[in-house]
């Protein structure tokens, strides 16, 4: 027998949780062809063989986190051994599958071999761990998510819909599920946060007239506004090591994009955020949303953010008290924009559209006054006309 074992994922990643795999023991693969696919903290890599042979035996089980360097499979080794006959027409070998160049991978699952070939569907971690804990075919979940991603609402629906027909007239209390990928790294890193930060927040609200009629692209105004602020007061922009108790000032900004998806939020990072115009800036935003969406994102581009930006007012809320992710210092949000009435001089009013802000600070870096003077920046920023 020859052992192969989870190899180096890159990006100093340790483990890795086992999604699905595309071979079972007694079949026949080809170098290169993906042996299973694993999750790790934000993305879905597929493993290929190192060679072609029969595999003996499949070493970790679905749902199972794994180390790197921890047995997958064995293989055999000489002439393989006919344990039955077979029946039928044998069918052909996979064809051969290059081996990614990144570490991310589109988000798919896996039904059981049939015929010979592989049932491949779209669908999330979260609805993969689901639909496999409740034995649901993914083939027959239709997706609402990016694509037809499926989701874990979607499998969660399937479930109950299903279920309809058959259900007792007392139902047993919904059984607990451990936290995975996205969720599991989401929970480690708020624990992380609330045992370090010492957070301290303050709410404004800015007057976009001047430009809200003719440029509603509010993500990149305030991504903008967020570097003016940065360079007005730096040790927002900075990085506290608790540890060595040390501040390192951050020569640009790499902004950290929180974007809501359907298996939980994920925060890509816009290098140099200051180094860049308009349309540069907004085709990278509408980039890394749909890789960070469609579960493709590259582990390098979600590394190191040296301040994050909430835009959380695209979906509801005004104001809120954002959570600080360390070593960073500080988080700003934006809300919903709502219409107020302003005095005219002379009397009247006037209608104008005002833009919510939320900045969070880390208190034991920054001050009160940092912070007022940070928010005063972003505002005389989002005032100006262009």
């Amino acid at each position: 027998m020859s052992t192969f074992v989870l190899p180096d994922l890159g990006e100093g990643l340790q483990e890795a949780e086992v999604v699905t795999w595309h071979v079972a023991e007694g079949d026949h693969v080809t170098a290169d062809e993906p042996l299973l696919s694993v999750e790790t903290d934000k993305a879905v890599v597929d493993i290929p063989s190192p060679k072609s042979g029969y595999i003996a035996h499949l070493l970790a089980k679905p749902g199972e986190r794994i180390k790197v360097k921890q047995p997958l499979v064995e293989f055999e080794e000489g002439a393989h051994k006919d344990t039955g006959t077979v029946m039928g027409v044998l069918p052909e070998p996979p064809a051969k599958v290059a081996a990614p160049t990144a570490p991310a991978a589109a988000p798919i699952s896996a039904t059981p071999r049939r015929n010979g070939a592989t049932t491949r569907v779209q669908a999330a971690p979260a609805a993969r761990a689901l639909a496999h804990e409740r034995n649901i075919d993914l083939t027959r979940v239709k997706g609402s998510g990016p694509n037809g991603l499926i989701t874990r609402r979607d499998v969660e629906r399937f479930s109950s819909t299903a279920a309809a027909p058959a259900a007792a007239a007392a139902t047993p209390p919904a059984a607990s599920e451990p936290l995975r990928g996205m969720q599991r790294a989401m929970a480690q890193s708020m624990s992380r946060s609330r045992d370090a930060i010492a957070p301290a927040s303050l709410w404004d609200e800015v007057d976009i007239e001047a430009w809200w009629a003719s440029d509603h692209d509010v993500t990149t105004r305030l991504i903008c506004a967020l570097v003016a602020a940065c360079a007005a007061v730096p040790v927002m922009n900075a990085s506290y090591d608790d540890t060595n108790d040390a501040l390192r000032r951050n020569p640009r900004v790499d902004l950290g994009m929180a974007v809501d998806t359907p298996d939980g939020l994920i925060v890509p990072v816009i290098r140099d955020a200051g180094g860049r115009d308009t349309a540069s800036l907004r085709s990278d935003v509408n980039a890394l949303k749909t890789a960070a969406r469609n579960r493709t994102i590259a582990p390098e581009n979600l590394r190191n953010p040296t301040i994050t930006l909430s835009n959380f007012g695209m979906l509801a809320g005004q104001h809120a008290a954002l959570v600080i992710v360390p070593p960073q210092v500080a988080i700003v949000g934006a809300g919903r924009v709502t219409v107020h009435a302003v005095p005219l001089e002379g009397g009247g009013v006037a209608f104008h559209h005002f833009l919510p802000l939320s900045v969070t600070i880390d208190h034991r870096v920054a001050t009160g006054g940092d912070a007022a003077r940070f928010m005063s920046a972003l505002i005389a920023s989002l005032e100006r006309p262009s």
